[in-house]
């Protein structure tokens, strides 16, 4: 089985993107609803979290795990690695593959919550791709609580994007990392808004492919897991606007299942 986690809905978009990359393999997500966003919290207590998320999925029968979540993965990937005997995934390092071989001037904007900006993980791992780089980064705390609350095309919502994206406008990126796996669901109104001549790199879609190539080139390991069931969402809250958006993410009712961490 195939363990997803995030701190909300946002993850159900990379859920989404590996249904469509390997529909014959199980998943299992968790959305941490009741303790969103994890962008405002400390390291310390994203790396608790990360962990307690992490020990729930193996318990379900995850046999590795995708942190679909860019402030947990920023602060808790190799953390997880160290102490889980499991492959761990996490969008971070594909999308910046992405961006790096999608850039013609070397000038990549990031956008994501204060945590993941903080981290400069984005930042260090372009540049060591490619050191040519500029990278210009613009942390958006009220992006995340605004798509739980399923403000998605509210006008307040389009303002406060305008804000944010800005300045990473006035510096002429001709490439936008979304660097919060709850951004895709904002991609009709950030996409206007940065240029269309801004190619936006969503991670989902990359990290799926990872996953993909990933199984394909291990076969021992792919036999471990299930192509029998159905696949779970699990989250630690439910909420009228996580059902609606993972009803829009889906294309599909989904059955979100609530337990205690």
């Amino acid at each position: 089985m195939i363990g997803i986690f995030d701190s909300g809905v946002g993850g159900m978009t990379v859920a989404r993107a590996v249904e469509q990359a390997l529909p014959d393999y199980r998943l299992t997500y968790f959305g941490d609803l009741a303790r969103t966003p994890y962008g405002s919290k400390s390291p310390e207590t994203i790396a608790n979290y990360a962990r307690q998320n992490t020990e729930f999925l193996i318990g379900k029968g995850a046999k590795l795990i995708i942190i679909a979540c860019n402030t947990a993965a920023s602060i808790a990937s190799e953390i997880l690695r160290n102490e889980f005997n499991v492959p761990i995934f996490e969008v971070i390092t594909p999308a910046v593959a992405k961006a790096v071989a999608t850039t013609r001037s070397g000038r990549i904007g990031v956008i994501g919550t204060r945590a993941t900006i903080n981290s400069n993980v984005y930042d260090e791992k372009i540049r060591h791709l490619a050191p040519d780089a500029t990278v210009f980064s613009q942390s958006c705390p009220l992006l995340a609580p605004l798509v739980e609350e399923g403000w998605l095309n509210k006008q307040e919502t389009k303002m406060i994007l305008r804000r944010y994206l800005s300045p990473l406008k006035k510096q002429q990126v001709d490439t936008l990392v979304l660097g919060c796996t709850h951004y895709p669901l904002l991609t009709n109104l950030i996409q206007p808004r940065i240029g269309k001549r801004t190619r936006v790199i969503d991670s989902s879609h990359e990290v799926a492919a990872d996953l993909k190539a990933f199984l394909a080139e291990n076969p021992e390991f792919t036999a471990q897991l299930s192509l029998q069931g159905e696949n779970t969402y699990y989250v630690s809250d439910v909420t009228e606007a996580a059902l609606a958006t993972a009803s829009q993410i889906f294309g599909r009712t989904i059955d979100l299942i609530k337990v205690t961490i």
